[in-house]
C-alpha cells in the first residue's frame, strides 16, 4: 500500500482565507490536500475546550497541486477568542493525525500518531488603537535615573533613612540585610521637572509618546510598591509639574503613558500602613480598616499573600467592589484622575496577574473618559494564546488592551544579530505573531529591545555596537511600535537590575550610537511606509534578511547582514525608472539595470532603501 501524502500550510491563502485572525462572523475556508483519495475530518476546538469534529468536503483532483482538496468552511458568528483545529484522515483503513508543526508555530504541518499540535485562528471583534499611539515611537524613563531638573542637582524631598548616591555616574547598588532584604532605599535624584527640561531632547529622537515607570508614593526608588495612588512621590514632584509636563509634552506633539501597579501595593502605603507611617486606618493594623478586604490574610495580620513572596508587596483582590470602585469606578477613581490630569493611557504591570473582568472594566473606564486613551499590558509571551491562572487570557479579543509588550519579538531579534538563529527561523517565528495577532494589535505591539526588567541591549550584545545598530535597524523597521529604553541611545550598559537602572550619562553619551539613534528614529517617524505599510519577506537564498513594507505606491526595502562575511544580493522587480535612495547613507542611490539592483553588504551591514 502507497503511503499518502498530506499537506496543509496555515500561511497558503489557497489552504486557509483569510490569513491569520478574522474578525467576529468571517467565515474562514480550510483546505488540505492529499495525494491519494480518502476521508478527512476536522477537528474544531473552542475557547472553552469544547471539541467537535466535522467530515469534510471533496472539492476533487487538482492537478496544479498534484493532489486531492477537501474543503470545511468555519462560520466564526457565535465563536469567541480562539478556535483551534487538526486533521483526521482516513485512508485504506488507517487513520491519520496531521496537525501544527511540533513547536506550533503555524505555516506548514506534520503528521502525528497522537496528540497532534493544534492550528489556531485567533477571533476578535475590531476596536480601533488610537494612531497617536500605533504610529509612534517610545520613550520608556525610569525617573529617579533619568534627570534632576533642580538647580545644581538639589535632592528633592530626600526620604528618611535613604541613601543618596555621590556622583549622578555612580553604579547602582542595594543596600541589604543578611536575608536579601533591601534595608535603605538608593537615589539619585530624577525627578518630573527633570523630564519637562529634557522634552525636547527626548523630541529630537522622533518620539511620540513618553511612558514613565510608576510616579507615584512610594518608598522604594523603582516605585512599584505603591504607597498612595492619589500623590506623585515628592521626590519626583507634585500634581502641578504633572500638569506642566504633560502641557508641555502635548505641545510638541507627545503624550505620556503612566505605569499602573494594580495587582499589589506596597506593604508600607496608607492602604495596608505595616509600619504606620501614615495617618490612615491600614488593613494591617485593624480588621476595621476599610481596607482590610483589599488583602488576602492567611494568618492575621502576619502571614499575608504577596507578590511572588516579597512581604513588601502584599497582592490585593482587583475583584473587591471597594477596590474596584476606588481605582476604576468612582467619579474621580485613580484611572480618571491622572487621566484628567494629562495622562494619555497607562501601562498595565503584570497584567497576567490581573483578572480579565478587571482589564475590561478599566478599559471601558479609560476610553469613557478619554476615547484616545490607551492601554497596554505587560505580558512576556504570545499574548494572543496566553494562559496563566488557570485560564485562557483575553487580551487581544477586543474588550481589554490595546497594547502588549513584544517580548518574542525582543528575543528573535536578539537570537538572530547573535547568529543563534537564521533568517528563515526568525521568519518562521515572526509569522507566528503576526498569524496570531489581530491586525490593529500586530501593528500596536510595544516592541521593546530593553527595559527596567532585562539586561541593557548593548550589554546582551557584549558591546558590539554594529549588532546593536543590526538589531535596532530590524526594531524600527518592523510594524508595531518601538520603544527606546531611557540611554540605550546614549550607550549605557549594565546587566540585570539594579545595573539595567543606571542614571542616563549626560555629556558622556556615546555619539556614534546616539547619532545613529537620531538618524534612524527619524526615518521611522517620518516614513509612512515603516509606521503602517505591509510586510513582505525577501528570500535571497543566503543569511541575509530581507523584508519590503509596502503602502500605497511607497515602497521601503530593508537588508540586514547578520554574517560575518561579505553578501552580495539582488533586487528584482524593481522599475528602470525607480530612482532608489539609502536613507541611512545621506541619501546615496543606487542605480536600477535591467529591473534590478546589485547590492554588496559587508559584514554586520545594513541597508534601508526607499524606492521611489
Amino acid at each position: 500500500m502507497d503511503d499518502i501524502q498530506i499537506f496543509h500550510d496555515s500561511h497558503n491563502i489557497q489552504l486557509r482565507n483569510p490569513f491569520g485572525a478574522v474578525t467576529i462572523g468571517t467565515k474562514v475556508r480550510i483546505r488540505i490536500w492529499t495525494s491519494k483519495k480518502c476521508s478527512v475530518y476536522i477537528n474544531l476546538i473552542n475557547f472553552y475546550n469544547n471539541q467537535v469534529e466535522v467530515q469534510m468536503n471533496e472539492i476533487g483532483w487538482n492537478g496544479y497541486v498534484n493532489s486531492w482538496v477537501y474543503e470545511n468552511e468555519i462560520d466564526t458568528s457565535n465563536c469567541f477568542g480562539l478556535i483551534y483545529y487538526y486533521f483526521r484522515v482516513n485512508y485504506c483503513g488507517r487513520n491519520i493525525l496531521y496537525g501544527n508543526n511540533i513547536e506550533s508555530l503555524g505555516g506548514e504541518g506534520q503528521t502525528y500518531f497522537n496528540d497532534p499540535k493544534s492550528y489556531q485562528i485567533t477571533i476578535y471583534s475590531n476596536e480601533k488603537v488610537p494612531n497617536w499611539y500605533k504610529k509612534g515611537i517610545i520613550y520608556q524613563i525610569f525617573v529617579d535615573r533619568f534627570f534632576n531638573g533642580n538647580k545644581e542637582g538639589k535632592v528633592l524631598n530626600p526620604k528618611k533613612n535613604t541613601f543618596i548616591y555621590g556622583k549622578w555616574d555612580d553604579d547602582p547598588m542595594y543596600i541589604k540585610d543578611e536575608q536579601g532584604n533591601i534595608v535603605r532605599w538608593d537615589f539619585y535624584g530624577g525627578n518630573l521637572l527633570g523630564v519637562k527640561k529634557k522634552l525636547k531632547y527626548i523630541k529630537s529622537l522622533g518620539v511620540s509618546t513618553i511612558y514613565l515607570n510608576p510616579i507615584f508614593d512610594s518608598p522604594s526608588c523603582h516605585k512599584y510598591d505603591t504607597g498612595d495612588y492619589e500623590k506623585i512621590d515628592p521626590m519626583f514632584g507634585d500634581e502641578e509639574i504633572f500638569k506642566e509636563l504633560c502641557s508641555e509634552a502635548e505641545d510638541l506633539g507627545m503624550r505620556i503613558i503612566l505605569d499602573g501597579v494594580f495587582s499589589h501595593t506596597g506593604s508600607d502605603s496608607k492602604y495596608f500602613n505595616k509600619f504606620g507611617n501614615y495617618d490612615s486606618l491600614g488593613a494591617y493594623q485593624s480588621l476595621e480598616s476599610p481596607y482590610y478586604r483589599w488583602y488576602r490574610f492567611n494568618d492575621y495580620p502576619k502571614l499575608y499573600e504577596a507578590w511572588w513572596g516579597f512581604s513588601n508587596m502584599p497582592n490585593v483582590d482587583e475583584l473587591n467592589p471597594s477596590y474596584l470602585d476606588y481605582i476604576i469606578r468612582n467619579n474621580n477613581s485613580i484611572i480618571e484622575k491622572w487621566l484628567k490630569l494629562g495622562a494619555s493611557g497607562w501601562r498595565l504591570d503584570v497584567a497576567d496577574e490581573l483578572p480579565d473582568e478587571f482589564i475590561k472594566i478599566l478599559k471601558k473606564k479609560l476610553k469613557e473618559v478619554k476615547a484616545e486613551g490607551v492601554l497596554i499590558g505587560e505580558v512576556w509571551e504570545d499574548a494572543s494564546n496566553k494562559y496563566s491562572y488557570n485560564r485562557r487570557r483575553e487580551y487581544l479579543f477586543g474588550s481589554e488592551l490595546d497594547s502588549v509588550t513584544n517580548y518574542p519579538l525582543r528575543q528573535i531579534i536578539l537570537d538572530l544579530v547573535r547568529n543563534y538563529i537564521g533568517n528563515r527561523y526568525f521568519i518562521k517565528k515572526y509569522m507566528s505573531l503576526k498569524e496570531n495577532y489581530p491586525k490593529e494589535y500586530f501593528y500596536s505591539t510595544m516592541n521593546i529591545l530593553g527595559n527596567h526588567d532585562t539586561e541593557r541591549v548593548l550589554t546582551i550584545l557584549n558591546n558590539n555596537i554594529s549588532l546593536l545598530k543590526l538589531a535596532v535597524v530590524i526594531q524600527m523597521t518592523l510594524p508595531g511600535v518601538p520603544l527606546i529604553y531611557y540611554g540605550d541611545e546614549a550607550g549605557l550598559t549594565g546587566g540585570k537590575d539594579p545595573y539595567n537602572r543606571k542614571a542616563y550619562p549626560w555629556g558622556k553619551e556615546n555619539k556614534d550610537i546616539l547619532n545613529f539613534y537620531t538618524k534612524i528614529s527619524n526615518i521611522r517617524a517620518s516614513e509612512e511606509a515603516l509606521k503602517s505599510g505591509e510586510i513582505k519577506f525577501l528570500d535571497f537564498n543566503n543569511e541575509v534578511l530581507g523584508y519590503e513594507r509596502l503602502i500605497g505606491n511607497e515602497k521601503i526595502v530593508v537588508v540586514v547582514n547578520t554574517m560575518e562575511k561579505k553578501e552580495n544580493i539582488s533586487l528584482y522587480d524593481v522599475n528602470d525608472g525607480n530612482t532608489v535612495i539609502d536613507l541611512m547613507s545621506n541619501d546615496k542611490r543606487y542605480e536600477v539595470k535591467n529591473s534590478q539592483i546589485e547590492i554588496e553588504l559587508k559584514s554586520h551591514e545594513y541597508k534601508i532603501l526607499k524606492i521611489l
